[in-house]
């Protein structure tokens, strides 16, 4: 697998889509210069990430540069033709094949260091047809490794036994546990082990203690319509966020920084994938490597306080 810093910087809010009214091209350069400068030599993208723009933006702020850095991206995701339209995913081998061509020719590369597939097809196209195509296009240089992103446990494991996928990306912080109950399994087993891309560790931005109660977003931010951002899963996250406000302090860190840091300390994560819009946040998360190593920090403590902000079973009548 190619090396990925253990904070690597996701490109989606820079895609210009989805994230406001506030993302702005130079703040995204500026943010990825500042990257770099703080030893961040991956980067995650996709086609959807403002349809292609985010990509662009990473070929202008990496210049020559993007050829020694590593840069995973995806592929299979059909955009919307018409208003109202939801993007659906095709991996038939045409569309995968159309489509890494066209991430080739936008991030101006011979050869992507790792091509994922965003999610699981909406098109009825085998698993098996699929992932042939990626292995083909790793036998013809194209790729050098390709993974799965969004795929369940059983359908992961089943992947394994057909091809060689490298990697897995999938969500997970304090808030989102789901990758503890079976995937973290399948990608410990068989030998090798996957790779692990971990996006969301800050669940769109919940754990960094910057809302509040009175926090709204226009409607171009999909948190407007995000159920984690209203009622009381909103406040129960509110009340963490605070926790590790407070407990980071200590270590001359951000709420952010001890989040990502959290998903970082387990052993079977190969990177945390953050997003960001500007270069200040870039520099508070990358702070994340150091408390992940810091003996100091009580763990135990983030875990009792992740517990008691679960939700509370639900009674059946």
């Amino acid at each position: 697998m190619a090396t990925f810093s253990p904070v690597t910087l996701g490109l989606w809010a820079m895609g210009g889509k989805y994230w406001g009214e506030d993302v702005r091209d130079e703040d995204s350069i500026a943010a990825i210069h500042a990257a770099l400068d703080l030893g961040i030599e991956s980067f995650d993208t996709a086609p959807l990430y403002g349809e292609g723009h985010a990509d662009e933006l990473l070929v202008r702020a990496l210049g020559e540069r993007r050829h020694q850095v590593t840069i995973a991206t995806k592929v299979g995701v059909r955009l919307p033709t018409a208003a109202g339209e939801h993007a659906r995913s095709d991996l038939s081998p045409a569309h995968l094949r159309a489509d890494c061509e066209a991430s080739l020719r936008r991030l101006k590369l011979e050869r992507i260091d790792l091509l994922q597939i965003h999610w699981p097809c909406e098109f009825g196209t085998p698993l098996e047809e699929s992932l042939a195509t990626l292995v083909a296009l790793q036998g013809e240089g194209k790729i050098a490794a390709f993974g799965l992103s969004n795929y369940d446990a059983p359908t992961l494991a089943r992947a394994r036994q057909l091809a060689p996928v490298a990697t897995l990306q999938t969500p997970y912080s304090l808030l989102r546990r789901e990758y503890e109950q079976g995937l973290e399994a399948v990608c410990l087993e068989p030998a090798p082990a996957l790779g692990v891309l971990i996006y969301e560790p800050l669940c769109r931005g919940l754990l960094t203690a910057k809302f509040d109660e009175e926090s709204t977003f226009p409607d171009s931010d999909l948190r407007a319509h995000d159920d984690r951002f209203s009622g009381p899963a909103f406040r129960r996250a509110l009340r963490l966020a605070e926790g590790l406000a407070r407990i980071a302090e200590h270590f001359d860190a951000t709420a952010a920084a001890l989040a990502i840091a959290w998903v970082l300390r387990r052993p079977s994560v190969s990177a945390a994938l953050v997003g960001a819009k500007r270069p200040e946040q870039v520099r508070q998360n990358a702070e994340a490597a150091r408390l992940a190593a810091d003996p100091g920090v009580p763990w135990e403590v983030l875990d009792r306080m992740a517990e008691a902000m679960r939700p509370p079973p639900r009674h059946r009548p």
